[in-house]
């Protein structure tokens, strides 16, 4: 019986979003596509890096979402990587209105390009790590596919004038945050899922490498960041703990920028981390209200939300 109201409040939670909902059933089959990367291929040649592009229904035109995904554990992993964009974070998106670019960055799928974002972070045991991490380099380099997924999507005939939005998951939000400390040209605002380098739940679940550097990068983030921004960590991330993005969001707010942190609730079946990956009913209601609050597209989305 419970199990089946449970069920019900969820279904009836989605029903009342802010939107009519994409049914993730009903996803649009993504278009590919290939953003040119300069002087990150061999020899400083142009690397050819892949993206998957979701359009909505309509004529447009329409904001762009850029998503950047997280970072596995081990380079099988990475490498395996095809589908950077979880169902529920689609539906959401496309429900909205919003075009999609979701790319796949060097070192990561069949994109190539080495490990550019390697910052060198290991976890021994509980609460130990060895090596000398740079979470620094990481930002850079992943932050540097970023700027050239932006600079991409002003060029294209749909994506040209129109407002972009950010959003990253895991080394993905820690990409976003620094890219959007550097107000690219066209992006209004960004989502930072979870954002942070240097954990491993397996090893050292709820403790990260070195977190205290990660305080240090985001608090210098902040005195530099103009642009609205949302962060939404849950309470039981098994890479970072509950208590470090609390943190990292003091520092990088203390220099003034246009934030709010979300923690949201535990995630039942145990994966905070993965909080942007499950339903929408979780993590839904606090990007309704920030995406209300960039005037480049709540008109839009008032238009999509009362049209028949």
């Amino acid at each position: 019986m419970w199990r089946e109201c449970r069920a019900y409040c969820q279904a009836l939670l989605l029903a009342l979003c802010l939107v009519l909902p994409v049914r993730a059933a009903s996803l649009p089959a993504p278009q590919e596509v290939s953003i040119p990367l300069p002087g990150a291929g061999l020899f400083g040649s142009t690397l050819d890096m892949p993206a998957l592009l979701y359009r909505p229904a309509g004529d447009g035109p329409f904001p762009v979402l850029l998503f950047s995904h997280g970072r596995a554990g081990s380079a099988a992993e990475r490498h395996q990587l095809k589908y950077p964009m979880g169902r529920s974070q689609l539906a959401y998106w496309l429900g909205k209105g919003f075009i999609i670019v979701a790319p796949i960055r060097p070192g990561y799928g069949s994109t190539g390009g080495g490990d550019p974002e390697y910052h060198s972070a290991h976890m021994l045991a509980p609460g130990q790590c060895s090596g000398q991490p740079d979470f620094r380099h990481t930002a850079e380099a992943g932050g540097a596919a970023v700027q050239a997924a932006i600079r991409w999507i002003g060029q294209q005939p749909w994506g040209a004038g129109q407002p972009i939005v950010l959003e990253g998951q895991s080394v993905g939000g820690l990409l976003t945050v620094a890219v959007g400390a550097t107000t690219p040209p066209g992006v209004i605002g960004y989502i930072n899922f979870a954002g942070g380098a240097g954990g491993n739940p397996e090893k050292s679940p709820g403790q990260s490498c070195e977190p205290e550097q990660l305080t240090r990068l985001y608090g210098e983030l902040g005195r530099h960041t103009t642009l609205p921004n949302l962060w939404i960590y849950a309470e039981n991330d098994q890479y970072w703990g509950p208590d470090e993005p609390v943190a990292w969001h003091q520092a990088f707010a203390a220099g003034g920028s246009p934030t709010r942190f979300v923690h949201a609730a535990a995630v039942p079946d145990g994966d905070g981390h993965g909080l942007s990956r499950h339903p929408a009913t979780l993590w839904a209601a606090p990007l309704d209200a920030f995406l209300q609050g960039l005037p480049a597209v709540a008109a839009r989305l008032h238009g999509v939300a009362t049209s028949p």
